[in-house]
């Protein structure tokens, strides 16, 4: 009797251990704490972006310490990343590469001349098949910003003014989904 209770209490613990490292949305599991190129980044806030009441994707940001400002965020030259989890099978390499061209430019004010040629090569992250349970993870250090896609290296790009443009399609004034900034910048649902 006793070695089951102790069983018991065990399985418990480690129960309540894991979720304390996870955050569950929409059935894909976040972890709560990252390390990427060497820096400890904490989840800051995560959402599903959803478009016509459909699901799309689960999308979060990770920063090396909780911020709500998203000027703040869009301006640091910290580590940070911003991991899209796929949960729709609607999502294709076109309609991603179209709704990212489409987030440029709301977040560069409708002018992308200027970052043309970054997003041309960025925007090649999108060239293979989506499928649902793909992992896209956008890691910038301010001034040069790798995309991964199921944890391969696809492209890196320079420029800061780059990375504020991309983080600025979920983050800036004019994002792709105003519920999923909030989420992101570590509002509660």
């Amino acid at each position: 009797m006793k070695r089951a209770f102790i069983a018991f209490l065990l399985t418990v613990m480690s129960v309540v251990t894991v979720s304390a490292q996870t955050t569950e949305i929409s059935d894909v599991v976040l972890q709560n704490s990252v390390q990427e190129d060497g820096t400890q980044l904490q989840l800051n806030g995560a959402g599903v972006r959803s478009k016509y009441f459909l699901s799309l994707y689960v999308g979060s940001l990770y920063l090396p310490g909780k911020s709500s400002d998203a000027n703040k965020i869009l301006y640091s030259s910290d580590m940070k990343m911003i991991q899209l989890d796929i949960i729709s099978s609607l999502i294709t390499a076109e309609k991603m590469e179209e709704t990212v061209r489409a987030g440029f430019k709301n977040s560069l004010g409708g002018d992308t001349s200027s970052l043309q040629s970054e997003i041309d090569s960025f925007i090649a992250v999108f060239g293979e098949e989506i499928e649902v349970g793909d992992i896209f993870k956008f890691v910038t250090s301010g001034q040069e910003l790798k995309a991964y896609k199921n944890g391969k290296l696809l492209t890196t790009v320079t420029g800061a003014e780059f990375q504020r443009a991309l983080f600025g399609i979920w983050l800036g004034n004019k994002p792709a989904d105003k519920k999923l900034k909030n989420l992101m910048l570590g509002a509660k649902s």
